[in-house]
């Protein structure tokens, strides 16, 4: 992609860099912003609530993009994921007063190539479905394939990336270089190469080969970390920074921007992220073996953790997961038993956070207001004790009713309101 910006989209995109610096200096985003630092620091006063945007957006965004260029279309939707959430459904989501930048780098495990096919719809967008195809069926055959991992960081690109942006926006909202939590996520990329079936069969037919292919992503993984030290680009995490699966890093447990000055930060400095959910179709003893080592040894680089996407955490919690000392943030899935959690995380030092079932707000044209009261008290009701944050995840149509998505966000508080503590 070349990184142009035409005199007209460059008006359009310095127009909305103006909104979004409105909604940043708002007193109420101020208050959030505070009140994210006492939460994931386990001193809040009350669970905070999210819906997560990105998975509808496309019923939002596109009739707002004016911008005609590929490049500045891309900014001007980033602009609006930055202050949308405010704007529209007055969740708990935080609007930054900067433009932040990622570095483009880049890790391919085993050096294999991911290939995709999608599927259409009716309208003959590839939007349906898709499906990674395989390319490691047996593993015990075709294990020369798996070759040295590649990672690496195009700086040149970033630079340039980052001098076009500057040059458009950096009088209205400064340019910043940043980097979300560490994220690694190796059962997602073993199924990518491999499918679950195959994945499945090499579990039961090769178990040495298998461990031995997970200490090498491990080690893999943790170069790649070395790789990132040695040149500078672990960045600190304290503040707007994602930490995957709809929460922000805001904390003052770890070290940031003042003293990122003072020295090189490692990975013992930031957050991580990781998940296993392509594993819920194994045994709580099968994980603990084959799957556990590679994650507590990747996960132990990171200062904090927050862990878990979809699969349930409570069979592996006692035997694995309740082991991870830097452990946050556990994600309380609608599959997760809920009551067991609460009584294991009431009191500790690791927030509940739980992900409502999206089929309250993304099923159906009408809310079934009571369902969600019911569904969210009990909650409240689980939770009791613990350090509770709520991220409803995974819907993805409100069926183009942003007053359906704000009612639903409404709702969620007012049974926080009423029924927390």
């Amino acid at each position: 992609m070349e990184y142009i910006i035409s005199k007209k989209d460059r008006e359009i995109l310095r127009e909305t860099a103006k909104k979004q610096l409105e909604y940043a200096n708002t007193e109420k985003n101020r208050r959030r912003e505070a009140q994210w630092y006492l939460h994931n620091d386990l001193k809040g006063e009350r669970p905070m609530v999210q819906l997560e945007m990105w998975s509808f957006n496309h019923e939002i965004l596109p009739d707002r993009i004016q911008c005609e260029g590929r490049f500045a279309a891309d900014l001007e939707w980033k602009l609006y994921s930055n202050y949308l959430n405010q704007e529209l459904l007055d969740d708990d989501c935080v609007t930054p007063d900067y433009f932040g930048l990622n570095y483009d780098t880049w890790f391919r495990l085993f050096d294999i190539e991911i290939k995709e096919e999608f599927a259409k719809n009716a309208n003959g967008s590839e939007s349906l479905g898709r499906h990674f195809k395989e390319v490691i069926e047996d593993l015990e055959e075709d294990y020369d394939k798996l070759k040295s991992t590649r990672f690496g960081v195009n700086l040149e690109e970033s630079e340039k990336k980052r001098t076009v942006i500057e040059d458009a926006i950096g009088d209205i909202l400064p340019v910043r270089m940043k980097m979300d939590c560490l994220y690694s996520v190796p059962m997602q990329m073993i199924v990518h190469f491999m499918s679950m079936e195959n994945m499945m069969f090499a579990l039961y037919d090769y178990p040495d080969l298998f461990s031995e292919m997970m200490n090498r992503i491990a080690d893999d993984t943790l170069a790649y970390y070395r790789m990132l030290e040695k040149k500078g680009l672990i960045l600190p995490t304290t503040s707007f920074e994602s930490v995957g699966n709809g929460t922000w890093a805001f904390t003052h447990d770890l070290p940031g921007m003042e003293e990122w000055k003072k020295r090189a930060f490692t990975t013992k400095d930031v957050w991580g992220f990781m998940d296993a959910q392509e594993t819920v179709g194994i045994s709580p003893d099968m994980y603990q073996e084959f799957i556990f080592p590679c994650y507590q040894k990747i996960s132990s680089q990171f200062g904090l953790l927050s862990y878990g996407c979809c699969e349930p955490v409570n069979p592996v919690w006692d035997t694995c997961l309740s082991r991870l000392k830097n452990l946050r943030k556990i994600s309380i899935s609608p599959w997760c038993d809920e009551e067991y959690m609460g009584k294991q995380l009431a009191g500790s030092n690791v927030i509940y956070h739980r992900k409502p079932s999206p089929n309250y707000l993304g099923v159906g044209t009408t809310l079934d207001e009571e369902a969600l009261r019911k569904h969210i008290r009990q909650t409240c009701e689980c939770a009791r004790g613990c350090k509770l944050e709520i991220t409803q995840r995974d819907v993805y149509t409100i069926h183009h009713d942003i007053a359906k998505a704000r009612r639903y966000v409404e709702i969620i508080q007012e049974e926080i309101e009423n029924h927390w503590r």
